[in-house]
């Protein structure tokens, strides 16, 4: 990860990339622990968090992963600022870095939208979720909770259950857990099953049940009404009905499976109340571990070379 500029997606980094993220993640989860949760890796730098669509956990950890590492941020949001006034992503971001911006993070509607101000600037991206691409630093914190609890992810059975088509932490979760060696299965609807996913080393079912047998963990994604045509599935009680998580649905998994969930939660749609808040639930621990990965992706790409030290 060293070395790199850019965060823009996991398909394009490596397996021994994305582990190097995760052990430095675990560095910095220690620091969080610290009566001061502050190190001064960061000093001096200043990160812009552009965020063009609404955001709550990502952006809020973010800042919290900035002001944690010691950076100077400047936050922006797409409504009140020039945008709304027709200036392009383009001017925008570069006149953001005209102000000796060193890091842009960017959450954008438009898929590549990243990997296009990559293009255009020369102080570093990090892709805060575009479209219906990638959103890494998600996938991140997803495999990240994962090590925590099973210790590994090569051979966990990791069920992705929901509107798949339609979403970036599917995509981000899919590049990374097959790429550590995890057996990944998707499961919803088949008109939320792109076409041809089997060849990203996923195996594709519409059967929930099924999909559950053994499963060491499963997350469960949000129905993408806004990114959508109408018409991909009936109602939501009928989608409740046969792709809901439930407790009784969850007994076919392992013992000590892991329940996730990216958020926002559709409570009673696609998870139970009591599977959200049960015993098996660690998506108040993904919120939490999402500082921590930024801390470590923030970090990697600055070239800092001050570290995160043991007390």
């Amino acid at each position: 990860m060293k070395g790199r500029k850019h965060l823009l997606g996991l398909e394009e980094l490596g397996r021994e990339q994305i582990e190097q993220i995760l052990d430095s993640a675990k560095s910095f989860k220690e620091v969080l622990e610290r009566p001061i949760p502050k190190v001064p890796t960061l000093r001096g730098k200043t990160v812009a968090n552009l965020f063009f669509e609404p955001s709550t956990r990502t952006r809020i950890s973010f800042e919290l992963a900035e002001k944690r590492l010691s950076a100077d941020t400047v936050n922006f949001t797409a409504s009140g600022s020039s945008v709304s006034k027709g200036e392009s992503l383009k001017d925008t971001a570069r006149n953001i870095e005209a102000m000796q911006v060193d890091m842009i993070v960017v959450r954008h509607q438009a898929s590549g939208a990243p990997h296009f101000l990559a293009r255009s600037l020369d102080c570093s991206v990090i892709n805060a979720g575009d479209g219906t691409h990638e959103h890494p630093t998600q996938g991140l914190l997803d495999m990240f909770t994962m090590r925590e609890h099973k210790g590994r992810i090569e051979g966990l059975k990791v069920v992705i259950v929901g509107d798949i088509a339609h979403s970036r932490v599917a995509a981000s979760n899919i590049w990374g857990l097959t790429k550590l060696g995890a057996r990944v299965v998707v499961c919803g609807p088949t008109t939320l099953l792109p076409l041809g996913i089997e060849r990203l080393g996923v195996e594709p079912t519409s059967d929930l049940d099924e999909a559950l047998e053994d499963a060491d963990v499963v997350n469960v994604l949000r129905i993408q009404l806004e990114r959508q045509e109408k018409g991909l599935f009936p109602t939501t009680r009928e989608y409740s009905r046969c792709f809901g998580l439930t407790r009784n649905r969850l007994s076919a998994a392992k013992e000590d499976v892991l329940v996730m969930h990216p958020g926002p939660m559709n409570r009673g749609v696609e998870i139970s109340q009591d599977v959200a808040d049960g015993p098996f639930s660690v998506i108040l621990e993904q919120v939490a571990n999402g500082v921590a990965v930024r801390m470590a992706v923030l970090y990697l790409l600055s070239g800092s070379e001050v570290e995160p030290k043991p007390e």
